[in-house]
């Protein structure tokens, strides 16, 4: 503390003391937070987990310049120091005076610190570092347009719970920033997303929410959500700039259960990438400083070799591993010089995850990677590369953006077929993402054939829990009856039908039972009819019907349904199709068996029918018949 002369002392913290200073030697004001410790492990603790923060480097980002332990003779405790940057302003400061005019904070304004916050907490939690204290007191203002996150804490000091229940009580706003797992001290980088939803809040509804009932709102939130809603309400009512994309946004991010909150890389994509908001340090990160084109122009002119070249040297630069890519996307069969270098798919599956805000950088990079898929087996190592893993990321973030999802199911498909799996663990995650999906996009024929095709292949993999049995059949049927002019999809859907019918007896049933649009049975009829001609589509109509039949209680519905009918004119139809006239024979046969089994419980019925009306005939002692 020698180097610093104390010049007052601000309102406490939630951790301890905060005191503007001078450092002697360059005048520069500071700002030195105390934070009394525990013990000398408790300390040594929490210097332990500050120390990387010392190395952070971020335009946003209110630095610690010195981290140092003082020992307070007066009341025999240690303290750990902690120097950072000073600043007059804050987003509580401008919060505050909105509310106090009543009146609406600036869209433009909003969007631009928005912009700076979330770029600044990506930053911090692809370092895996979580802020722990988000709160707009902690946002200060450098300059009108210029915020920086500051006090970033670490979980030793966080989890101090005799010191948190102190300052509660002195200060009820302290806590209502905080995530409802965070008031149990367990903290996470979602645990920063529902801070920052508050903060969001705050922000558009200022103009007619005082303080007390903004924190009493924030603090209800952590039961139920139709707080939320009621206030959301009043924003639309009241006009509140943006209001539709809060209404999106915030229930994604006030989740009370942490693992359904969204991350900070999908509230970026959901307000700057695929919405309206605009923040020049968003459009810096998205848009960096372009290479001359004089310069990408030769680097991409040549072959194959100098392509994967240029892209190896400039990693960081999407404007040119986008034109590398539409390059090769370009370049003719006959001049591409295959095979392709294996060195190729890794680079493209480092520009994806380096650049996955970028759109049209993700769909050129998974058509080129399909490209490559249809001239070389590659699969092993594309999974190797972690493409599984982001294919199934920007299937769950980009689940709305149509010609992403089309794309990544593509590629699913291509690493998915006669390929080895090296790692099972994601692809058990697919079939839930890709529900996703085809609920997401009921009525595009295109998703439904790509997304039918995944299916097939993930039940022969045995890749599906069979609690997603009857969803997957009833997305199954829904792609056919959206589309049956597609022979792809049709042929893919009732393979899928077919090997989930196989493995089980809930599956089927699904299959048979009537649904809102009606039996399976009646739109397997239906498909036949169209395609009655076409002996590979007969071959996996009869396919799934051969695995229906194997289940005695199904047999009556087939049937009933016609399919006896059916079966009989597919087998007068086709004679050399082996496969094809085993299956239809294998359900020609169980009808027939199940028929055979229904006439005799008839008959026996019968008997006992008229055993049981004949007279009596009473019976001696002896045994002989007694006469009348």
């Amino acid at each position: 503390m020698e180097k610093y002369q104390i010049l007052y002392q601000l309102s406490p913290g939630a951790l301890g003391v905060n005191l503007v200073v001078e450092e002697l030697a360059t005048e520069a004001k500071l700002v030195i937070k105390q934070v009394e410790c525990l013990d000398e492990h408790h300390t040594n603790e929490a210097l332990e987990e500050l120390r990387p923060l010392l190395k952070l480097q971020h335009a946003h980002i209110s630095l610690y310049q010195e981290l140092f332990i003082t020992w307070n003779s007066e009341v025999s405790s240690l303290s750990l120091c902690l120097v950072m940057e000073y600043s007059q302003g804050s987003l509580q400061m401008v919060i505050q005076s909105k509310r106090e005019e009543k009146a609406v904070m600036d869209p433009k304004w909003m969007q631009e610190i928005l912009g700076q916050m979330l770029d600044a907490l990506e930053y911090l939690h692809q370092l895996s570092i979580i802020h722990r204290n988000l709160k707009p007191s902690n946002i200060s203002l450098v300059s009108k347009n210029h915020c920086k996150l500051q006090d970033l804490s670490c979980n030793a000091l966080m989890t101090h719970r005799a010191k948190w229940n102190v300052r509660a009580e002195e200060d009820p706003f302290q806590k209502s920033w905080m995530a409802p797992e965070a008031l149990d001290f367990t903290f996470s980088q979602m645990s920063d997303v529902w801070s920052l939803g508050c903060i969001m809040l705050d922000m558009a509804s200022c103009s007619f929410l005082n303080a007390t009932e903004a924190m009493h709102l924030r603090k209800s939130l952590r039961q139920n959500s139709g707080s939320l809603k009621a206030i959301l309400k009043t924003m639309e009512e009241k006009h509140i700039p943006d209001v539709e994309t809060f209404s999106d946004l915030l229930p994604l991010m006030l989740q009370i259960n942490p693992l359904d909150r969204i991350t900070i890389k999908a509230v970026v994509h959901m307000t700057f990438v695929s919405g309206s908001f605009k923040s020049s340090c968003v459009a810096v990160t998205l848009h960096q400083q372009v290479v001359p084109e004089i310069i990408t122009s030769i680097l991409l002119e040549g072959n194959v070799t100098s392509i994967l070249e240029a892209m190896e040297n400039f990693p960081s630069r999407p404007e040119v591993q986008l034109k590398a890519m539409k390059r090769l996307l370009q370049i003719p069969e006959d001049q591409l010089g295959l095979p392709w270098p294996m060195g190729l798919v890794e680079v493209v599956v480092t520009a994806m995850k380096l650049h996955e805000r970028i759109l049209d950088l993700q769909l050129c990079a998974c058509s080129l990677l399909l490209r490559i898929l249809s001239h070389v087996q590659v699969s092993e190592e594309l999974q190797k590369a972690g493409l599984f893993e982001l294919i199934l990321e920007h299937l769950h973030r980009f689940s709305k953006d149509r010609d992403i999802c089309f794309s990544a199911l593509g590629l699913l498909w291509s690493l998915l077929v006669d390929a080895i799996i090296v790692n099972k663990d994601p692809v058990v995650k697919i079939p839930a993402l890709v529900i996703q999906v085809l609920d997401t996009h009921p009525t595009d024929a295109e998703i439904a054939e790509a997304g039918c095709a995944v299916f097939w292949l993930l039940s022969l993999l045995g890749c599906m829990s069979e609690w997603q049995f009857e969803k997957v059949v009833e997305l199954l049927l829904q792609s056919i009856r959206l589309s049956q002019e597609r022979v792809l999809l049709v042929n893919n859907a009732y393979r899928g039908l077919a090997s989930l019918a196989k493995v089980s007896e809930l599956a089927a049933f699904r299959v048979v039972m009537p649904q809102d649009g009606g039996s399976g049975l009646t739109l397997l009829q239906e498909t036949y009819q169209l395609y009655k001609d076409d002996p590979e589509v007969v071959e996996n109509l009869c396919m799934l019907l051969a695995h229906l039949s194997s289940y005695k209680e199904i047999l009556p519905e087939l049937e009933s349904s016609g399919i006896r009918a059916l079966v009989r004119e597919i087998q007068g139809r086709f004679t050399s199709s082996l496969e094809l006239v085993s299956y239809a024979e294998k359900v020609s046969l169980s009808l027939e068996a199940a028929l055979h089994s229904s006439q005799e419980r008839k008959l026996l019925g019968a008997a006992v029918g008229e055993e049981a009306a004949a007279p009596k005939v009473p019976i001696l002692p002896e045994g002989r018949p007694h006469l009348p």
